[in-house]
C-alpha cells in the first residue's frame, strides 16, 4: 500500500504558507506608512502595488515550491520563474522574521534620551534602525546565492572510512553515492549528465543510489532513470527508495523502469557482492517511518561472516542497524540541511530538529554509517552551507 503525506507535513505547509502570506500584506501597509511620512505622491498605489507582487509570487511558490501535488500550470513554468519566486519567499520568511524581533526589541527597550552616535553622526536609534533595515536586505541576497548559484554547484566529496576488521579485499574498496536527486525544474537533464559523468569519473567499484529520485507524483521517473542507466562501476549500481517514491505512488514502478535499465533497486532484499575472496552482504530497504517500527525483518538479513551494508534512504535507522550487526549504513533525506549558517562556531541546520544524523560520517562502537547531503533539492531550490554532493566513500581496515 503507498503511502500517502503525512499530516503533519501538511500542516507545517499551510503554516508557512499563511506566515508568507501576512507578511506580504504587512510588508505593503509598512511600505504605504513609510511612503505616507517622506509625502510620496503615490503612495497607496505603491504599496498596493508591492502587496500584489508580493502575492503573485508568494501564489507562484504555492504551485512550485511549497506543494508535493502535481500543479501541471507550475510544471510549465521557466525555471527562472521557480528560482525567483523561490529567492522572494525566502528572503520575505527571512526578511518578515528580522522585522518581528526587531520590533519586540523596540518594545522592550527602556526610553532613553536621544543620543547622539558617533557613527556619522547619525542617532543611536536611527543607526540601529537602519542596521535592522539593513539586515532585513540580506534574506534576499543570501537566497539569490543559494539559489543561483550553490544549488548546482556540485562536488566531489571525497571520506576515507576506516572499519575495524575490514575483510582485506575490501581494503581500498571504492564506493560512489549518488542521492537526493529530486530530478524535476530545479535539476534536469543537464544537472544530471554532468552528474552521471563526475561519478563515473572517479571509477568506483560499486555505485549506491539512496533514493528519492523524483520529488512528486508526475515528474520524470522514466526519463531520470534514462539519465542514470549511463552509470557504470565494476560491480554494479544498486539503489533503495526514499520517501518521495512513496509521495509519488511509484515505487513498484522505480524498480521495474531501473531494473531495464540495470539498475537494480532493493526493497526489502539482500545481494551477494564479491571482491576477490571476500564479499558485502548488500540490504536495501523502502523508506523507513517511525511509526512503523524501523527494520522490521532486517534482523534476517544480516550474514554472518560477510560485510554487512545497508542502503536506507532515513539515516535514523542507523542506531538499530548496528545493534543489528550492519557494519555500514549509507543514507542520505537531510540534503544535509540545504541550508546550514555557522554562527560562533556553531552550526545553524533545520535537519537537526529532525534527526541527529543529518551530514558525514557516524560511529556506534565499531559500526558507521555516512549520510551524503545528495544532488538536489526541495520544496525551496536553493543551498546555502550545504553544497551539493556526489559522495566517494573508500572503506580502509583500522
Amino acid at each position: 500500500m503507498e503511502a500517502t503525506i503525512p499530516f503533519a507535513l501538511k500542516f507545517t505547509t499551510r503554516a508557512v504558507e499563511l506566515f508568507l502570506v501576512v507578511a506580504q500584506v504587512h510588508f505593503a501597509v509598512l511600505l504605504y506608512r513609510l511612503s505616507r511620512r517622506k509625502r510620496l505622491r503615490f503612495a497607496m498605489p505603491l504599496s498596493l502595488a508591492a502587496g500584489a507582487v508580493g502575492l503573485f509570487l508568494v501564489g507562484i511558490s504555492e504551485l512550485v515550491s511549497l506543494h508535493l501535488e502535481t500543479h501541471e500550470f507550475g510544471r510549465q513554468l521557466p525555471l527562472i520563474w521557480h528560482l525567483v519566486s523561490a529567492v522572494h519567499v525566502a528572503g520575505s520568511f527571512g526578511a518578515y522574521a528580522i522585522y518581528l524581533v526587531w520590533s519586540l526589541a523596540r518594545r522592550l527597550q527602556r526610553p532613553s534620551e536621544h543620543r547622539v552616535s558617533a557613527v556619522d553622526g547619525l542617532s543611536r536609534r536611527s543607526f540601529l534602525d537602519g542596521a535592522a533595515q539593513t539586515a532585513m536586505a540580506a534574506p534576499f541576497l543570501v537566497g539569490g546565492y543559494g539559489a543561483f548559484i550553490v544549488r548546482d554547484d556540485f562536488e566531489v566529496r571525497e571520506t576515507e572510512l576506516r572499519i575495524k576488521r575490514l575483510p582485506s579485499d575490501l581494503d581500498g574498496l571504492r564506493i560512489a553515492q549518488v542521492s537526493d536527486i529530486h530530478f524535476g525544474p530545479y535539476l534536469g537533464r543537464k544537472e544530471l549528465k554532468r552528474i552521471v559523468g563526475m561519478t563515473n569519473e572517479l571509477r568506483p567499484h560499486v555505485t549506491f543510489l539512496t533514493g528519492d529520485f523524483i520529488t512528486r507524483e508526475g515528474d520524470a521517473l522514466e526519463e531520470c532513470l534514462d539519465i542514470l542507466a549511463g552509470l557504470r562501476a565494476d560491480s554494479g549500481v544498486w539503489g533503495c527508495l526514499g520517501n518521495h517514491e512513496e509521495f509519488a505512488k511509484c515505487r513498484a514502478l522505480a524498480k521495474r523502469y531501473a531494473a531495464t535499465r540495470g539498475i537494480q533497486i532493493l526493497r526489502q532484499e539482500s545481494r551477494v557482492l564479491r571482491f576477490g575472496h571476500d564479499e558485502i552482504n548488500l540490504v536495501g530497504v523502502d523508506y523507513q517511518r517511525q511509526s512503523a517500527g524501523y527494520l522490521p525483518t532486517a534482523a534476517d538479513w544480516v550474514k554472518p561472516g560477510a560485510f554487512n551494508l545497508l542502503l536506507s534512504h532515513n539515516p535514523d535507522v542507523f542506531p538499530l542497524a548496528a545493534a543489528l550487526g550492519y557494519d555500514l549504513t549509507l543514507a542520505g533525506h537531510t540534503h544535509g540541511g540545504q541550508v546550514t549558517v555557522e554562527i560562533v562556531e556553531q552550526t545553524l541546520n533545520p535537519g537537526r530538529f529532525f534527526t541527529p544524523f543529518v551530514v558525514g560520517e557516524y560511529r556506534i562502537g565499531e559500526k558507521a554509517a555516512y549520510v551524503t547531503r545528495g544532488v538536489g533539492t526541495v520544496n525551496m531550490p536553493m543551498r546555502i552551507g550545504a553544497r551539493p554532493e556526489v559522495s566517494s566513500l573508500i572503506l580502509r581496515s583500522v
